[in-house]
């Protein structure tokens, strides 16, 4: 396994981190028959149809009200494509967890095979549209007498990204945390995601071995944001993280705004000197270098702000835009020094 599929896999190899995924993120109402703080972890290795070893699934046995189990076979997926097979490799899979329960002779003499929930938890970029039922896989009409033969199998799709920020920020939930953590991309937002993160951990105990891997998950934000070398040692203390997240934030958005004066002066010499040429045939040399370098200083000021608020606050609504395009060069300069302390748009440009 790479080192962050061996994190999710040790993620979830915590019974109160899956506990939580189930209730948060399942949360249908048969779970209230399974007795989910009484699971067990299954150390089961078997290989599936390409000979490779499932190593980074994580199985898990969970008693049913009444009597009786339920397992839960949880599917780590981080393909940057979504499978369209994954319905056909569930069914493999749980054929191979029934094998292996039999063979192991887990079952009652005369017994049944127990039911099994499997969990696709994904948390690739594109969205995951990809059939969830094996039946819409097979070539079949409708009406087919065939169908009263062919294999029946579903799984349930976890796709990180397709949660709305407000949904996961409104969940007090280790997991919901996590989702978060995957797809952020500010460097604000990660400090301050980290800082609930440790806020999380010190109003719940018993999740103390999980810390280290949420410092590893977050300092991968660094190396994928500035390029840092992957696989330096990082500290396992959260605090430890936070402090290097910050000063890296505060790292990023000087050389934002230093890349950003830099291409705005170039823009505003250029279109300034053009400008003045035009006008000056018009109306004369003088005027015309008068008017350019001060239209260049002003649409230069203008390209600097918006390529910094875009930086910081991503795609921008057209009203932004218009009152930048409307607003005089000193005005401009004012708002550019806004943004390295401001949490919203309107903060900058009101």
């Amino acid at each position: 396994m790479s080192d962050h599929d061996a994190l999710y896999h040790g993620l979830f190899s915590h019974p109160g981190m899956v506990a939580q995924l189930l209730r948060e993120f399942v949360a249908e109402p048969w779970l209230d028959d399974l007795l989910v703080d009484s699971m067990e972890r299954v150390n089961a290795k078997f290989h599936g149809a390409d000979g490779d070893r499932r190593d980074g699934d994580v199985i898990w046995r969970i008693p049913v009200r009444g009597g009786g189990d339920a397992y839960l076979l949880l599917l780590l997926e981080f393909q940057s494509t979504p499978d369209r097979w994954m319905a056909l490799r569930v069914m493999v899979y749980v054929g191979l967890l029934w094998q292996h329960l039999v063979k192991e002779r887990r079952l009652p003499a005369g017994g049944c095979l127990p039911p099994v929930l499997p969990i696709v938890v994904y948390n690739g970029d594109p969205r995951w549209v990809m059939p969830t039922s094996l039946r819409d896989l097979i070539g079949l009409p409708g009406e087919s007498p065939f169908w009263q033969w062919q294999p029946e199998m579903r799984y349930h799709i976890l796709d990180e990204g397709a949660f709305a920020e407000a949904d996961l920020a409104a969940r007090d939930s280790l997991a919901a945390l996590l989702f978060r953590l995957e797809h952020c991309r500010q460097p604000d937002q990660v400090v301050a995601l980290v800082d609930a993160v440790i806020d999380w951990f010190r109003q719940h105990p018993g999740f103390e071995a999980l810390k280290p891997m949420f410092s590893s998950l977050a300092w991968r934000l660094v190396e994928l944001e500035d390029g840092a070398a992957p696989g330096v040692k990082v500290s396992e203390n959260l605090s430890e993280v936070r402090t290097m997240l910050a000063t890296r934030a505060a790292e990023w958005k000087q050389q934002w705004k230093e890349e950003g004066l830099r291409e705005g002066r170039q823009e505003g010499r250029q279109e300034g000197r053009q400008e003045g040429r035009q006008e000056g045939r018009q109306e004369g040399r003088q005027e015309g270098r008068q008017e350019g370098r001060q239209e260049g200083r002003q649409e230069g000021e203008a390209a600097i702000l918006l390529r910094l608020l875009e930086r910081r606050f991503g795609v921008l609504p057209g009203w932004v835009k218009d009152r930048i395009a409307a607003a005089e060069t000193g005005t401009l300069e004012e708002w550019s020094l806004r943004i390295l302390d401001a949490k919203s748009i309107d903060e900058v440009v009101h």
